[in-house]
């Protein structure tokens, strides 16, 4: 199980070339890719999301490249013989016109702007493509072992907090049928304060009956026992963990407020206000979850 934060950053060299890829993830509901590179690179993004995708199923992932071309044949510099000429008539124009020599030299000439232009060659795009991929895989796989590393943590620790809602929900299990009996103890004292008469036994058995019914929970903690297991089944899975857990938190969170609308006993009352703070937890934690 992963979570869905990492890092990971790698610097390589192959022939001439030099490339620095970070990967940088959190947490998303999709696969969602940014990309952070020169202009000139843009023929990148396909191969960098074949590469992402295949290691990352879900998060935000911010991609950074850096990238410079040391080899020999990475420029070539021409001259703009044009302007040259343009600038030698505009010379010859004043010292016809001032009769003083120039006395300009090539390199004088060399040094005027834009006579000298500098061309950055086409990339060998199958070169550059075969060295992202190499650099991006062991960003990416830094990136993962991270994520993996935090994915661990968080599963202990969801685990945990679902043995302490078992717990809860055993104790709500064993604490209502006692709410019944107390209800029934109750209300027999009540009816025999106020009435000369003795209670009918009958009457008292339906008005508890009646009682027994709307605040049963029975199919409420079946259900809850149910997803917490599915919850643990989950948690060993390695494909679309996070939407699961999401949806099965969903679920709890369900029948515990079920349980607590139906609850008319204090006891029972302060067990589905802390399991309620134990799903909150779970549902920000999952959040994070691949």
């Amino acid at each position: 199980m992963q979570s869905m934060t990492g890092y990971g950053r790698k610097q390589n060299q192959q022939d001439g070339r030099e490339m620095t890829v970070e990967v940088k993830t959190v947490n998303h509901r999709f696969l969602d890719i940014a990309f952070r590179m020169p202009r000139s690179l843009g023929f990148l993004e396909d191969p960098i999301r074949k590469v992402l995708s295949a290691q990352i199923r879900r998060g935000h992932v911010d991609v950074t490249i850096n990238y410079r071309n040391t080899r020999t044949d990475a420029r070539t510099v021409s001259v703009d013989t044009a302007l040259l000429s343009a600038y030698r008539n505009a010379f010859d124009s004043i010292h016809a016109t001032v009769q003083t020599d120039t006395g300009l030299s090539v390199a004088d000439y060399a040094r005027l702007p834009d006579v000298l232009v500098v061309s950055e060659q086409e990339e060998d795009r199958d070169a550059v493509i075969a060295l992202l991929e190499e650099t991006l895989r062991f960003a990416c796989d830094e990136a993962c072992a991270m994520r993996t590393r935090e994915g661990e943590a968080l599963r202990d620790d969801m685990l945990a907090k679902l043995s302490n809602i078992e717990t809860a929900a055993n104790q709500i299990a064993e604490r209502a049928p006692l709410v019944v009996r107390a209800y029934q103890e109750k209300l027999q004292g009540r009816l025999a304060e106020l009435l000369d008469t003795p209670v009918d036994p009958q009457r008292l058995a339906q008005e508890v009956a009646i009682y027994a019914d709307r605040c049963a929970i029975d199919e409420e903690l079946v259900r809850l026992a149910s997803h917490i297991e599915q919850m643990r089944a989950a948690f060993s899975g390695t494909d679309g963990v996070g939407r699961r857990l999401d949806f099965l938190i969903q679920e709890l969170n369900r029948e515990i407020n079920t349980i607590g609308s139906k609850a008319s006993d204090l006891a029972i009352t302060s067990r589905v206000v802390d399991v309620k703070g134990l799903i909150e937890k779970l549902r920000e934690q999952a959040q994070n979850i691949e």
